[in-house]
């Protein structure tokens, strides 16, 4: 599973997206937007040009914002394959 999260320093749900995917043992790859300014014209274009964070993306799938991974993971998107 490749997990990818563009984010910002002061972002509450930024935090709680890391923390829920910590607590299923995921790792990530974390884009901070607000350090370069191409990262952030990344984010729009895969997002479809969603300007909130965080934006998550699994498997180059675009899951959207933190409410959108709680909700992959009540449905079993986040259960690992071990």
């Amino acid at each position: 599973m490749i997990v990818k999260i563009y984010s910002t320093a002061i972002c509450p749900y930024c935090e709680r997206a890391k923390m829920l995917l910590e607590k299923r043992n995921i790792k990530y790859t974390e884009f901070k937007i607000d350090e370069d300014v191409k990262l952030f014209e990344e984010m729009l274009a895969l997002s479809n040009g969603r300007r909130s964070v965080p934006q998550i993306f699994i498997d180059d799938q675009h899951i959207g914002g933190y409410d959108d991974l709680v909700d992959f993971d009540l449905d079993g998107g986040l259960k690992s394959d071990e």
